[in-house]
């Protein structure tokens, strides 16, 4: 199948690089015009301009409500509508209770947590418009926790709750928005390197990394990418508030 979501209009967030840039990718191929935002101006501006006339750019960093009520008044300026929205920005921080600092707990909740909130809460007036469909990044971390990732699983699992309370409103609001979850298990991105960089042993922790897996491997940024498309068209039409878990069976 080619041209599954065709003549819709998709802002997809953290869109410079790993799964962001995967799934702008992925959306352009199947006919969206496809907003890619994130922090990293350089990149995403570089990737907009490969994609082609259907790609644009805008800055935003997730955690300032100001610049997403500056974008969705530009994809409304631009395009007239927003049909997906995909909270794909992110960042995940190393480290058990004991060694994590209030700051970076904080910044943690800010960029995973409080970034999806602003972006379900300010698209509702451009996508009610059409309806449409918003797709949260969540984690496997969110349904397993480990012990060195206690910012990450808390930020993780608000999102996964949250999705489900925002799927409730739109729906009684009679909005013609869906809010589903997905949940990657460890996936080969840049956020990966820098995750073992903070590692005191990264070799191992890449070892029990694959260890996880029933399948053998971890996952590919297309394989995310192939789902939120899945969510993103038409096909999808019956789901909201759902957890669409994609991690070769950790979480088993």
């Amino acid at each position: 199948m080619t041209g599954r979501i065709e003549g819709k209009v998709a802002l997809v967030t953290g869109a410079a690089s790993g799964l962001g840039d995967a799934i702008a990718r992925r959306f352009a191929a199947e006919g969206a015009a496809v907003v890619l935002a994130d922090i990293d101006a350089d990149n995403g501006k570089a990737l907009a301009a490969e994609m082609g006339a259907g790609a644009s750019f805008v800055v935003l960093d997730v955690t300032r409500e100001d610049q997403w009520i500056a974008a969705f008044e530009e994809i409304e300026a631009r395009h007239g509508r927003l049909d997906v929205l995909v909270n794909c920005a992110g960042i995940t921080t190393y480290g058990s209770v004991e060694e994590v600092t209030l700051d970076a707990f904080r910044h943690e909740l800010d960029v995973d947590l409080l970034g999806p909130f602003l972006g379900c809460k300010h698209a509702v007036p451009l996508m009610r418009k059409t309806g449409g469909s918003v797709v949260n990044i969540a984690s496997m971390a969110s349904i397993r926790a480990e012990h060195y990732l206690v910012a990450y699983n808390a930020a993780k699992a608000g999102v996964t709750h949250m999705t489900k309370s925002v799927a409730l409103h739109y729906a009684k609001a009679g909005t013609g928005i869906r809010c589903n979850s997905v949940h990657p298990g460890v996936i080969h991105t840049p956020i990966l390197d820098k995750v073992l960089a903070q590692a005191e042993d990264p070799n191992a922790l890449y070892a029990e990394w694959l260890a996880l897996h029933p399948v053998g491997r971890i996952g590919k940024p297309e394989e995310v990418a192939a789902l939120c498309l899945y969510l993103a068209s038409d096909e999808s039409a019956f789901a909201t508030g759902a957890e669409f878990v994609l991690d070769g069976g950790s979480s088993l």
